[in-house]
């Protein structure tokens, strides 16, 4: 056999296989013998291979033995394809792409690609090393140029298989992640949805709550990617979907509930910290109004955060100064007056109730400061009091409630607050 040359008369690629050879007195016959003593050695091959493999892959040793045994079996099979490769190298792409088909799938998690290529590096110098006794002088250098040229083939191969199968891996974690959001939506908690969400790669942080707005005008899955990158930019565990025209994201962080984040008003540092998640995932959204729900304790817990979300965002137009993000804690009022049952025992319980248990000269003071258009010398008159003991009363008042009457927001807040407990004391 002669070397191959170059330039305008360097042979094709089928020409150069070894059961390929020009047409000359007898090659023929001495290439077809070197490619039966490949096959006869096959398994000789796959052994040698795995041994090396053993010998200089640290990580090797430490793989199952049925993932070590499944990888012998590629091996051998690739040797096999590389007989079939040198006999008919015009289906090379072909034969190339069948070695991995033997591989379970499970093989495919088990070994990552870096790894396969490493497989494939120390599987080719095995067989280069006995090259020499398998093909003679004569036929040496074209068995080593043929063995370079099918393991590049192998490479392109195994890369091809990886891809389908990261491919196969994110439409699957994209359709699961899908379901485990719309199971919090739906406020269908299972038992599996942890599990589900551990298989994404949730590791249950320590409060969680739900962000749902507008979705941008791009596919579904590129805001999805968009909310993960945001997400892990800024630390944070994310789950998200597109529901009809709105972004839900489940968010967990180090924002664990504190007194003042389970308050009407708007404050502390966990709610403050909740803020600055969702001000980091802003960008991934649509230009209308973003909402957060309460903080819960777990994915779990996090269907009630889902629901006080959903139903601020039904209401979040009637308050058109409402910040970008709000929670859903500040729009109560509005869901309140919208019909939501959750909202008015908030409203009750966390500040008509307080006001009241705390005695009815600050529960009198402050409806009748609210009836009177917020005016001090009006309620003053009205009380008989000085208007310096309407403004003591009115500061004891919001440190009972947490509201501050004095604020215009927060009075309305308050004013929705007292009616609703009327109603209900009557």
């Amino acid at each position: 056999m002669t070397q191959p040359t170059t330039g305008n008369d360097a042979p094709s690629a089928r020409s150069v296989a070894v059961g390929a050879l020009p047409e000359q007195p007898g090659a023929p016959t001495a290439a077809e013998e070197v490619i039966r003593r490949i096959e006869r050695s096959s398994g000789m091959l796959a052994s040698r291979a795995v041994v090396r493999m053993h010998d200089v892959l640290p990580w090797f040793a430490n793989m199952s033995a049925r993932h070590r045994a499944d990888i012998q079996l590629v091996v051998q099979a690739g040797i096999s394809s590389f007989v079939e490769w040198c006999r008919r190298p015009e289906h090379a792409r072909e034969l190339s792409g069948d070695v991995f088909r033997v591989a379970p799938r499970d093989l495919v998690r088990a070994v990552t690609f870096r790894r396969l290529v490493d497989l494939v590096r120390v599987a080719v110098e095995a067989i280069e090393a006995e090259v020499p006794a398998l093909a003679g002088p004569d036929h040496e250098q074209r068995l080593l140029a043929d063995v370079l040229r099918y393991s590049r083939d192998i490479a392109f191969a195994g890369a091809v298989v990886y891809a389908r199968a990261a491919e196969e891996r994110g439409a699957w974690d994209a359709r699961l992640e899908a379901l485990v959001v719309d199971h919090v939506v739906r406020g269908e908690v299972e038992r599996a949805l942890p599990s589900r969400a551990a298989a994404l790669g949730w590791r249950n942080p320590p409060a969680v709550a739900v962000i749902i707005g507008d979705a941008p005008d791009h596919s579904p899955e590129v805001v999805v990617d968009e909310v993960h990158r945001l997400g892990r930019g800024a630390g944070l565990e994310v789950l998200t979907g597109v529901h009809h025209e709105r972004l839900v994201v489940i968010v967990g962080g180090d924002f664990a509930c504190d007194q003042a984040s389970r308050s009407v008003r708007s404050g502390g540092q966990a709610q403050r910290a909740l803020l600055d998640a969702a001000e980091a995932l802003l960008p991934a959204c649509g230009p209308g109004p973003v909402v957060i729900g309460p903080i819960a304790a777990d994915l779990a817990a996090a269907a009630s955060s889902a629901h006080a979300a959903l139903a601020a965002a039904d209401v979040v137009a009637a308050w058109p100064a409402a910040p970008r993000p709000v929670t859903a804690q500040a729009l109560l009022p509005e869901r309140a007056l919208a019909g939501d049952t959750g909202a008015r025992r908030a409203l009750v319980d966390e500040v008509y109730i307080p006001l009241r248990e705390a005695g009815a000269p600050l529960l009198a003071t402050a409806g009748a400061y609210l009836d009177f258009g917020a005016s001090l010398e009006a309620t003053a008159r009205a009380l008989y009091l000085h208007p310096n003991t309407v403004r003591y009363r009115l500061r004891k008042a919001a440190d009972v409630c947490g509201l501050d009457p004095t604020d215009h927001r927060e009075r309305f807040t308050l004013h929705i607050a007292l009616i609703l407990g009327r109603l209900t004391a009557t």
